[in-house]
């Protein structure tokens, strides 16, 4: 007996060690093949004071873990007319460390990667490996079996969990993930749930992952919490008017200079918006925090020319591609392309 499950205790050692072989592949693959060369220090002079200095390669840097979010919201998208079995989930840990390879080959002449931000991004891409795998794994099993018993039309769950990944993917726009309730969405679907056995499977499957996901997220909070969280604000510099400027929500003129004038704005997601209003506005732009460089994502039918790193989207047919350019460049592509502009990545 004892030799019988020691047997049994071997192989699942085995089996462990490969899983974690196979979900740090991908890491060592990033770390010997997707080496740009060697870090080049910039040249730039920045106009703006150090302390509002982020280090250019940082623009780079952001877009890892949007794709996460753009996952998400692709999820989404797929599950509203289709059902979860009918997502790629391996394109989507795909499309992860495709484009962070690509990043990591153009980070070179930006001053490259910091060990610790890239540690963070693996750690990050390992996890968002992990979960996708496991939801693979139930989804075109036991949940394609229900989908099968269920019949063509969605459940009240199916619709409401669609509904759910959706505004989650929103949420995700401008907010943390760790500070969305997931025990709100549990309840939700504990009340509507009509009893079917869908219903019953989707309460059962969603209701361990949102648990599972609640719990990690108060561990998540409280170490951010520890370590405080990341700047809500930028400084850049402009070349406009005073006149241009007023009436932006979130944007203050902190001086003028020679150069241009000095403002801060918010980040993240809002930023975006503003540049976009500001570049219609006949304002260009200079620096952003302390760099001539940044880049953005655009959505178009097609892969845009010089795009560093492009991917069909999961339910929508189009394609995102990551732009790199240079600050100065930047009015006038948002203002030939604003409609294609989805989201400009600051520091």
């Amino acid at each position: 007996m004892i030799r019988w499950l020691w047997k049994w205790v071997k192989r699942l050692l085995v089996v462990a060690v490969l899983l974690i072989v196979a979900l740090l592949a991908p890491v060592g693959y990033v770390e010997v093949a997707c080496r740009g060369g060697e870090t080049v220090a910039s040249d730039y002079t920045p106009l703006l004071p150090p302390e509002w200095h982020r280090a250019e390669g940082r623009t780079l840097m952001t877009y890892p873990e949007w794709h996460i979010v753009h996952a998400y919201d692709d999820y989404g998208q797929v599950i509203t007319e289709g059902d979860p079995h009918d997502f790629g989930y391996f394109r989507a840990v795909g499309g992860f460390w495709g484009s962070l390879c690509a990043l990591s080959e153009a980070s070179p002449p930006h001053g490259g990667f910091d060990w610790t931000t890239k540690q963070t991004i693996y750690v990050i891409g390992v996890s968002f490996t992990a979960e996708l795998m496991l939801k693979a794994a139930y989804e075109e099993t036991i949940g394609r079996f229900y989908t099968w018993r269920r019949g063509p039309e969605h459940s009240v769950l199916d619709d409401l969990s669609a509904r759910q990944a959706r505004d989650y993917a929103a949420f995700l726009q401008q907010t943390p993930w760790y500070k969305w309730d997931f025990k709100a969405d549990i309840a939700e679907q504990a009340a509507a749930s009509e009893g079917t056995p869908r219903d019953n499977e989707r309460r059962l499957a969603l209701g361990l992952e949102f648990s599972a996901k609640s719990a990690y997220a108060g561990v998540i909070e409280q170490a951010v919490a520890g370590v405080g969280a990341d700047a809500l604000r930028l400084r850049m510099v402009v070349q406009a008017d005073p006149a241009d400027i007023e009436g932006l929500d979130g944007v203050e003129l902190v001086e003028t200079r020679p150069e241009g004038l000095v403002l801060e704005t918010p980040r993240y997601r809002a930023l975006t918006g503003l540049m976009q209003e500001m570049a219609g506005r006949g304002v260009d732009f200079v620096e952003i925090a302390g760099n001539d460089d940044i880049m953005l994502t655009a959505l178009a039918p097609a892969p845009l020319d010089g795009a560093l790193y492009a991917r069909t989207r999961q339910g929508y047919g189009d394609t995102r591609s990551l732009m790199l350019m240079k600050v100065a460049d930047l009015a006038a592509f948002l203002r030939e392309n604003g409609d294609k502009v989805e989201h400009v990545h600051d520091y």
